[in-house]
This record gives structure tokens, sequence and C-alpha cells, in this order.
């Protein structure tokens, strides 16, 4: 994740999508911001309400929250597939609300990528026609679009397809060319809505890890929604959870877990497991005399999850160490049990 002096790639200030009311209204209706009394007066109900969010560079931001929540909505006047009834967004510092057609364009076809749901393939057109469609539409020569289109099919594992027609794929790799064709062109921001809810859960586990893989390789600012909790703490930097148009909190997972702004939010994450939120580092303490580095070390951002097994069955403390491979703490037995058995004086 990003440090907090990096300006935001995306900001949205008091956000309002309301279905059914256009600003041209508000200006008859002479209000220049929407509240709720408004909303109760004209009996409508907001998607997206009051939304203030910054995205950071090489962020991946998740947001989720349940059918209806408005996190759908949300993604879409962020890229501005549909048009917000009240409040700013800015891309880069540009008011995005302010773009023309023209500049719209332009943005979304050299610094936005979108991958949905519905993978969207053209069924006519080859793996290497489909990735390629967006690069032609640039008007790219023909040498230089295969060229970037056969190093996206390289990145994305789909070696040997490149001909294929997409009734010719499996689920996830119809999902791969989605994505390699998102990343054609090179996009700085990338927009994903739920782009592996149709798949089944192992092919889905498969899909999240190359997209780890590739966001550890491109670092681009994501926007990923979903509604799988599990998925949201595999991919994400921050979850922002979003509950009837609202952004309840935004924070990293362990953050959203173990201190939950509203009451929602705690009915919301009250059965994740801590063992697949907290980290070595959330847990670890101070190394304290006589502490022995006998024991393999463990890393700082490693999952209790993925090391209990290990932990559990060492006799002395072990140590967890940084990116830079220093000593920062010790991991302790009781401490992982506690998180196992859900012991709340062993967590933090």
């Amino acid at each position: 994740m990003t440090s907090e002096s990096d300006q935001p790639v995306i900001t949205c200030e008091s956000l309002y999508k309301v279905f059914g009311l256009t600003p041209d209204e508000m200006a008859r209706d002479n209000i220049d911001a929407i509240d709720q009394a408004y909303l109760d007066r004209k009996n409508l109900v907001a998607a997206v309400h009051d939304v203030s969010l910054d995205v950071y560079p090489g962020e991946m931001l998740v947001v989720m929250g349940l059918s209806g929540s408005g996190k759908s909505t949300l993604v879409r006047c962020l890229s501005r597939l549909i048009e917000s009834t009240s409040g700013a967004i800015t891309v880069e510092g540009n008011d995005l609300l302010a773009m023309d057609e023209k500049e719209l364009i332009e943005l979304r076809r050299h610094k936005m990528g979108m991958v949905f749901q519905n993978f969207a393939l053209l069924p006519h057109k080859t793996v290497l026609e489909n990735i390629a469609f967006p690069l032609q539409m640039r008007g790219m020569k023909r040498a230089d679009f295969v060229e970037r289109t056969m190093n996206m099919i390289d990145l994305v594992g789909l070696q040997g397809r490149e001909n294929s027609f997409p009734r010719e794929l499996s689920g996830g790799q119809q999902q791969r060319v989605g994505i390699a064709r998102s990343l054609a062109v090179e996009p700085d921001i990338w927009f994903l809505d739920e782009p592996f809810s149709a798949l089944d859960p192992l092919i889905r586990k498969e899909m999240q890890d190359e997209f780890l893989r590739l966001q550890s390789i491109l670092r681009k600012t994501i926007v990923f929604i979903t509604h799988e909790f599990d998925e949201a703490l595999r991919l994400a930097d921050r979850i922002a959870i979003m509950y009837h148009g609202r952004i309840e909190q935004v924070d990293p997972p362990e953050k959203i877990v173990l201190n939950p702004a509203t009451e929602y939010v705690r009915k919301f994450t009250n059965d994740v497991p801590r063992e697949k939120v907290l980290t070595a580092g959330s847990v670890m303490d101070a190394k304290r005399e006589g502490d022995v580095d006998t024991a393999k070390p463990v890393r700082i951002n490693d999952r209790i999850e993925a090391i209990a097994e290990y932990i559990l069955g060492q006799d002395i403390p072990v140590p967890v160490i940084d990116e830079q491979d220093q000593p920062v703490g010790m991991l302790h037995k009781d401490t992982v049990l506690g998180i196992l058995f859900h012991d709340q004086s062993q967590q933090p």
C-alpha cells in the first residue's frame, strides 16, 4: 500500500446517485446539494448516498457490501459510465464531471481499464482479436498492436490459445481474455466489478492468485467490487464497506475486523475467522530478553492462517522479520492459540 503522503489518484466528495432525479430538477428546486430531508420530501432513495472517498496510487481498494448496497453504482459513477446526481469526482486532479465527451473518451482510452462480471467477449473474434480490439480502435499500427497483444497473452498465461474463439475457452480462460483486453491499453486506473463471481470456486481462487501476481508486477490503482469477504481479505489493501448507498467504513482488513466503526460493520464481519485477517505483525510481541532466534522466522505480513501450524509446532517464540529481513518482533504460541480459539484476552 502507498504512504499517506501520496496524492489520491481518485477523489470523490459528497457523491450522490439518485435514480429519477436530475441536476436540472435540483436546479428547479433551488438546491445545490442533496440532504436526507430533500430525499424524504421527494420520496427518493439514493443508490449512492453522500460518499466521500480517496483512492491512492498503486492501491487495491476493495468495495464490498450486500446486493443492493450501491457498490456497482459507485464504481460506475467513478468511471462516469453513469452520471452522478450531485457531488464531485477528480481523477489525477482533473474534474471528471466537467469533462466533455471527447475528454472522457480520451481518459478511458488512455487511463482507465474496466472488467465486469460479464466477459463481453466478441464471439466471432479470436483471443488475439478480442484483446487487440481496443488497440485497433486507437488507430495503432498492426505490427504494434499484435506485439502488445502477444505480450498480454503471455502475461495472463494464454500462450497457445491466441487463435481460439471464446466458445472454445473455459470460463477462467475467458476471464483472462477480458483482463488482458483491459490491460492492453496500459491503464493507470483499473475498475473491476465482481469479475470472478461467475466462476466456480476452484477457478475463482486461481484467478485471484493470477490477479495478485499481475498486481505485484503492474502496481495499478484498482477499485475492485465484490460481495465475498474471503475475496476481499485476499486482495485488498483497504476495504470500503457499503450499506444502503453509504460508506460505513474504509480501512485495512485488520482494522475493519478488529475495530468496526459501526454496528453494521460489526455484524457484517462478526463471523470472519480472525486467523484469515490478522498478520504476524499485528499480533507479535516486542523481542524480550532471553528470546532466542533459533526458529525459522516468519514475515511480518504473513497471515496467521498460513503460519499457525508452524508456530504451534515450535517450543520457543518465533522471530518475525520485515521486508528487509530485519527482526522486528517475536510471535508466541499462546497468541496464536488465542486467535484460533477466539480468546479475546490474547487478541489486540
